[in-house]
C-alpha cells in the first residue's frame, strides 16, 4: 500500500535480506526464476538491508518433510506472472497458483493447488523468531526478529485461513528450528486455500486486531479491489498524453516507488470510526525484554514514519511530494518529527532506528517542504530538530559529524570520513534552516517569544551556508577537505578530480561535487570566474568521461563508478544523488538549452524500457530516481532545495494534467513537442509570458495552465542574466561571508578574577572555562578594529553554568564603552549547544569586546565552551 506498513514481496533467495527476488539471475537449468517464498519485507535498501520478515511458501505435500529452501522452490516462468502494485500473482509450472493483494498491516494470499491437499510451509530469513501451528484453532502465529545488521523490533504475525488445519508441525531445514514449519489442509472442489495474515511491532494480540480491522471476512477480491482504489487515488494525480508505452510504464512505475517510501511505523490500537495511533518505538529506552506475544519496547503514542534515506531523496522526492500530496507530506514529516519528540533527534537514515549518514538533510527536506506551503505538522518542532542537528554535538548516528570543530572552523575538517562532501551537504542544510528561519520570523507574531530568535537564525545560517567558499582550492579549481588548520588535503599536483575518494568525498569524486551549490549559482559563479567561466566548467563536466578507473572503496571501484561509466554522460553520475541537479546549473549562465539537451538525452535514453532490469539507469534509492524521473519528464526540477522554486527543463510529453491531491489541476502543454523539438522557445503561465528558466511553486501548485512552445534549435528564451533563478549572493563578487574574528593569531583574551578564557576561543566545543562566581566578565582584545555582524555563545558539556543574561560593549581604546547588545533570558535547550545573537546596535568598527555575564540563575559560576565574535576586520 502507498507508504505501507508492510511489504509482500516474492522472494528467490529466502537466505538473503539484500538483494530478495532476482529477476533471471541465478536460473536454474531450464533458465528458469525459482521461487523459495512469499515473503513479508520491510527493506528501505539493498545495504541497509531487510528487517522483520517472515515467509510462507505452498506445497503439493499435504505433510512436508523438509523446509530445505532449495528442496521447496517451485520453478515458473515470468510469462506466468503478474506484478502490479495491488496484486501479485504467479503460476508455477506444476500448476500450482499463488497470489497476493495487501492492506497497511495484512496481507490475503489465495493459493490454487493441482489437487484436493496441500500445505504452506512456513520460515524465516534465519532462526530469529519463533512459530507456532495451533491445528485446534486454525491459526499459524509467530514473531520475527530477523533484520539486517541495524537490528529493529520484534514483529508478531498472526495469519488464519478458510479451511481447517489437517497436520502441522516444525521442520527441518530452512531458517531453523524455531522458524520453520508446516500446516497442511484438505481443499475443497475448488482446490483454493486463503490465508489471512496481519501484523503488528507491538503485540500478537494487536496483530489479531488490526487483521479484524483491515480485513475481517473480506475476500481475497474484496481487498484487491480495495487495494486497486488506494493504488488509483495514489498513482491518478498525473495523465499525460502524447507519451509512448514504455514512457507510461516508466512514468507509473516512477510514481508506484514515489509512494512506496517513507513507510508508517503506527498501528490503530483502538477501532475504524475512533482510532488511537500507536507505535513501539527504536527512538527510547525499552521498558521490558521481549516476549513471545509482546515487545519490550516502549510503546508511544504517536504516527512516526521510517525507511528513509534522507541524503538519496531530499534532492527530488521531497518536493514532488509537496506538489502531489501536500496533506499527506505534512503527516510524513510530523511523523519524522516524532522521532525528535520521542527520541530528541530526527534520523537521516531510519530504518526503522537511527542511522548515520552524510550531513543532515532532513533539515533542508522539511524546511524546503514547509517553504512550498506545507505546515500541516509540528512546525516548531521541525525547526528545533533542525538546529539541534546544527549546532551541538551528536552521537554520530544522528546529527553532524564533528559539529564541536566544524562550527568554529566553517567546514568539517578532514579527520572526519567524507569530509568535503559532509561540509557541502551541510552547507545546503544550513540554508534550508536560514530560510524557514526567515519564513517563520515573518510569520510570527508580535508576542511570539522566538521571533528574535529566528531572525538571529536567519542571519547566522545564511551566513553559514556561504562558507562553501572554504572548501574551494584555487589552485585545484575544486572543492577538497581541509584539515583543522586549514591546510588541503591534496596538493594540486597530486590531486585528480576523478579520484572516488571516499576520504574526501561521498559516493562521488571531485567531479561530482564542484557544482554542490544549487542553491547559489551566481555565488558558485562568481567563484569559478564568472557566468562564462561556470558554464565552461560545466562543458568541461560533460565532456570528461568516467571511467571507473580511479579510487572506489577499500575494494576498488564499486558500483555506482561502473554504472556512471556504462550511462555515457561524462561524469554527471546521476545514477546516484549528488550531481542529478548538475543540468540545470547552466540556467544560472544563461544556457538553458544545454540542461534540455543533456536531461531529454538522459529521459529518453537512460529509462528506456519496462523489463526488471531495464528503465532505471542506477540507484533507486526510496524513490529518488524515480522523482527524478517525474520531474524532468514534467519539465521542472527542484534545482533550489530551501527555496520554493522549480527549475525549468524540457517537457517530455505533449501534454500533461497534475492533479495535486486537495487542489487545483495544473494542465503543462508542450507544443510542437517532440525527439527533436526539445529547446525552449517561450514561456507562458496562466497566459502571461515568461523569460525566467524558473517558476514560483506556487505557479505550479495553485494550478492553471503552464504552455511551452519547443523547437528544433535553441532560442534566445531564458539567456539573460535576469532570467537565472535567485541567488543569495548578487553581483559579480565571490561570496564573503563573516568571518570568526577571535580565530587562531587575531587577538587576546582576558577574563574577570584571573581566569585563563583561552579554551573560549580555542574553535572547539569540547573544552570550557568556569568563571568567577558572581558577576563576570571576558574581554577580546582585536589585533585589529573590526566590526561585529553577529556573536556566539557555546554552553559548557555541565548544566547549571549558562548565563542568566549578558551585556555586550565595544570600544574603541578600551575606557570608553558603547553597549552592543543585551539579553535576558535566553536560554540553551541543550548541552554544548552554539547560539547566534545579532548585536542591537553595531554603529562601527571596534578594537575592544567586552561581555558582561550575570550569574546563572540557580547561583555559582558561570560556563561556557565557546565564545565567537563573528565579522569582518
Amino acid at each position: 500500500m502507498p507508504h505501507g506498513f508492510d511489504f509482500w514481496t516474492p522472494v528467490t533467495d529466502a537466505g538473503s535480506t539484500g538483494t530478495v527476488y532476482a529477476y533471471q539471475q541465478g536460473n536454474d537449468a531450464d533458465n528458469e526464476p525459482r521461487l523459495q517464498a512469499l515473503a513479508l519485507s520491510h527493506e528501505p535498501s539493498i545495504w541497509v538491508q531487510d528487517h522483520q520478515t517472515f515467509q510462507v511458501m505452498p506445497s503439493v505435500s499435504a505433510a512436508p518433510t523438509t523446509a530445505d529452501r532449495a528442496s521447496r522452490a517451485l520453478p515458473f516462468s515470468h510469462d506466468h506472472e503478474t506484478a502490479r502494485a495491488d496484486y501479485y500473482g504467479v503460476t508455477f509450472d506444476d500448476g500450482l497458483r499463488a497470489e497476493m493483494t495487501p492492506t497497511d498491516h495484512a496481507a490475503v494470499m489465495r493459493f490454487t493447488f493441482p489437487s484436493d491437499t496441500g500445505s504452506l510451509i512456513f520460515d524465516n530469513v534465519n532462526n530469529n523468531g519463533g512459530l507456532t501451528v495451533d491445528a485446534r484453532a486454525g491459526v499459524v502465529s509467530g514473531y520475527t526478529d530477523t533484520s539486517g545488521f541495524w537490528g529493529a523490533p520484534r514483529m508478531f504475525v498472526y495469519a488464519t485461513f478458510d479451511r481447517p488445519i489437517t497436520g502441522g508441525g516444525t521442520l527441518p531445514g530452512g531458517g531453523g528450528d524455531k522458524v520453520s514449519g508446516y500446516a497442511g489442509f484438505g481443499l475443497g472442489a475448488d482446490r483454493q486455500l486463503t490465508m489471512r495474515v496481519a501484523t503488528s511491532a507491538i503485540s500478537l494480540d494487536q496483530a489479531r486486531h488490526n487483521l479484524r480491522l483491515e480485513v475481517g471476512g473480506a475476500g481475497f477480491d474484496q481487498v484487491r479491489a480495495a487495494a486497486q482504489k488506494t493504488w488509483d487515488a495514489a498513482l491518478g494525480v498525473i495523465k499525460v498524453s502524447g507519451a509512448t508505452q514504455d514512457q507510461l510504464v516508466s512514468l507509473y512505475s516512477s510514481l508506484y516507488r514515489l509512494n512506496l517510501y517513507p513507510n508508517e511505523l503506527f498501528e490503530n490500537t483502538g477501532t475504524a470510526a475512533a482510532p488511537v495511533y500507536r507505535y513501539a518505538s527504536p527512538y527510547t529506552q525499552a521498558t521490558g525484554p521481549n516476549t513471545p506475544t509482546a515487545t519490550g519496547s516502549a510503546v508511544e503514542d504517536g504516527k512516526p514514519y521510517a525507511n528513509e534515506g534522507f541524503w538519496d531523496t531530499y534532492r527530488t522526492a521531497w518536493a514532488l511530494d509537496s506538489l502531489l500530496y501536500p496533506k499527506l507530506t505534512g503527516e510524513m514529516i510530523d511523523g519524522f518529527v516524532q522521532q525528535y519528540r520521542d527520541g530528541g533527534w530526527i534520523g537521516q537514515w531510519t530504518a526503522p532506528g537511527y542511522l548515520g549518514f552524510s550531513g543532515t538533510n532532513s533539515d533542508v527536506a522539511i524546511a524546503d517542504a514547509y517553504l512550498r506551503g506545507v505546515t500541516d505538522f509540528d512546525v516548531r518542532g521541525a525547526y528545533e530538530a533542525a538546529v539541534k542537528d546544527a549546532t551541538i554535538p551528536s552521537s554520530g548516528l544522528t546529527g553532524r559529524p564533528d559539529v564541536q570543530h566544524s562550527t568554529f572552523l566553517g567546514y568539517t575538517p578532514q579527520t572526519t570520513g567524507s569530509s568535503a562532501s559532509v561540509s557541502l551537504e551541510d552547507y545546503v542544510a544550513d540554508y534550508g534552516i536560514a530560510q524557514m528561519s526567515l519564513k517563520l520570523y515573518r510569520t510570527a507574531k508580535a508576542g511570539d517569544p522566538h521571533r528574535r530568535e529566528y531572525l538571529d537564525n536567519y542571519t547566522y545560517f545564511e551566513d553559514r551556508a556561504r562558507h562553501y567558499v572554504d572548501l574551494f582550492d584555487p589552485a585545484t579549481g575544486f572543492f577538497q577537505a581541509r584539515d583543522a588548520d586549514g591546510a588541503f588535503e591534496q596538493s594540486p599536483s597530486a590531486y585528480d578530480p576523478r579520484d572516488w575518494n571516499a576520504t574526501d568525498y561521498t559516493e562521488g569524486d571531485g567531479w561530482t561535487y564542484a557544482f554542490a551549490v544549487p542553491e547559489d549559482g551566481n555565488g558558485l559563479a562568481n567563484l569559478y570566474g564568472g557566468r562564462a567561466a561556470l558554464a565552461d566548467k560545466l562543458d568541461a563536466f560533460f565532456a570528461t568521461p568516467e571511467t571507473a578507473q580511479f579510487g572506489g572503496s577499500w575494494l576498488g571501484p564499486y558500483h555506482e563508478m561502473f554504472e556512471s561509466r556504462d550511462d555515457r554522460v561524462g561524469q554527471w553520475a546521476f545514477n546516484d544523488q549528488p550531481s542529478m541537479h548538475v543540468p540545470y546549473m547552466y540556467d544560472y549562465v544563461g544556457q538553458p538549452a544545454k540542461a534540455a539537451e543533456h536531461v531529454r538525452d538522459a529521459e529518453s535514453r537512460l529509462f528506456t524500457g519496462s523489463t526488471i532490469g531495464q528503465g532505471y539507469p542506477g540507484d533507486e534509492d526510496n524513490g529518488s530516481m524515480s522523482a527524478f524521473y517525474i520531474d524532468n519528464a514534467l519539465g521542472f526540477y527542484p534545482l533550489q532545495s530551501g527555496s520554493p522554486t522549480w527549475a525549468i527543463g524540457s517537457p517530455l510529453y505533449d501534454r500533461v494534467t497534475v492533479s495535486p491531491v486537495g487542489g487545483r489541476p495544473l494542465t503543462i502543454t508542450a507544443h510542437h513537442n517532440c525527439d527533436r523539438n526539445i529547446y525552449v522557445q517561450s514561456l507562458r503561465i496562466d497566459g502571461r509570458s515568461s523569460d525566467r528558466t524558473w517558476v514560483r511553486h506556487a505557479d505550479l501548485a495553485d494550478g492553471g495552465t503552464i504552455d511551452f512552445t519547443m523547437g528544433p534549435r535553441p532560442s534566445a528564451w531564458g539567456t539573460s542574466a535576469a532570467d537565472a533563478p535567485p541567488s543569495p549572493t548578487r553581483g559579480s563578487a565571490a561570496p564573503n561571508p563573516p568571518a570568526d574574528l577571535t580565530g587562531a593569531g587575531r587577538g587576546t583574551a582576558t577574563a574577570s578574577g584571573g581566569a585563563d578564557p583561552a579554551a573560549l576561543f580555542d574553535d572547539t566545543s569540547a573544552t570550557a572555562v568556569a568563571l568567577p562566581s558572581g558577576p563576570a566578565s571576558v574581554t577580546y582584545r582585536l589585533d585589529r578594529p573590526g566590526h561585529i555582524d553577529q556573536y556566539t555563545l557555546t554552553s559548557a558539556e555541565q548544566s547549571g553554568g549558562d548565563p542568566a543574561g549578558w551585556t555586550v560593549s565595544g570600544s574603541a581604546d578600551g575606557v570608553h564603552w558603547t553597549v552592543l547588545d543585551r539579553r535576558s533570558g535566553e536560554a540553551f535547550p541543550w548541552r554544548q549547544q552554539t547560539r547566534a545573537f545579532t548585536p542591537a546596535s553595531a554603529p562601527g568598527d571596534y578594537r575592544y569586546v567586552r561581555f558582561d555575564f550575570i550569574p546563572p540563575a540557580g547561583g555559582g559560576a558561570t560556563a561556557l565552551s565557546e565564545v565567537e565574535l563573528l565579522g569582518r576586520g
